[in-house]
């Protein structure tokens, strides 16, 4: 690279570096996809469509991302960071409560998200069979979930406790999960969102009860 064209690349612009603005458009193109898989689902999210709705062109795109499946899991980790975020200042407060307790209020903050932005949970808990990246994404979810309570519950486990059990009984209640809210959004599930709350703590509860000491409860 030349002299002129290193002092060019470097200088700001409009008061801002190079840098920023590279950051600045690939959050517009994250919030643009963002917001188009919230309306219309993941497939949805098409390099036209993000395009268009950030107000940039295809050269863009394709300086920040590999190709549309890119995005689509740049746009989900982030989806997933916000929810894991929600879920440890929800049980910030009650550090010193049971796991139990920190599981209500762990519920208490994602389903009540879930209810005031119910377009959020189009990417986490929507359908991505048919996507192999999404897919494969959401199984890692899941499995990331799954460790995140195992560590939660661990100092109230029983000596005689089998993890490998209790992992599958974890797995069991996140599925749960998923499909309960799932049905819950479809209004097949016809409850207010404290009761939804208390009917999956109630389920959390049955399924962790055997591996834990009476202490935890």
């Amino acid at each position: 690279m030349c002299a002129v064209s290193r002092v060019v690349s470097g200088r700001s612009y409009a008061g801002k570096s190079a840098e920023e603005r590279r950051s600045e458009r690939r959050q517009a193109l994250l919030s643009a996809a963002r917001e188009l898989w919230r309306e219309h689902g993941w497939s949805g999210v098409t390099m036209r469509a993000v395009c268009s709705r950030a107000r940039l062109t295809d050269r863009y795109f394709y300086q920040n991302f590999a190709d549309r499946d890119a995005l689509l899991v740049a746009v989900a980790e982030q989806e997933r960071d916000a929810t894991l975020g929600l879920i440890l200042g929800a049980i910030a407060p009650h550090a010193d409560d049971s796991p139990f307790e920190q599981l209500r209020a762990a519920l208490a903050a994602v389903v009540g998200h879930i209810a005031r932005d119910p377009s959020s949970a189009q990417i986490l808990f929507g359908g991505h069979q048919s996507n192999a990246v999404l897919g494969a994404f959401r199984r890692d979810t899941i499995q990331v979930m799954v460790n995140f309570l195992v560590e939660l519950a661990r100092p109230y486990l029983l000596p005689t406790a089998r993890e490998d059990e209790f992992r599958v009984n974890v797995l069991l209640g996140i599925g749960g999960f998923v499909e309960t809210v799932a049905a819950w959004r479809a209004g097949i599930v016809e409850v207010e969102v404290d009761e939804l709350v208390e009917m999956l703590h109630g389920a959390g509860e049955r399924l962790g009860a055997r591996f834990t000491s009476i202490d935890a409860r």
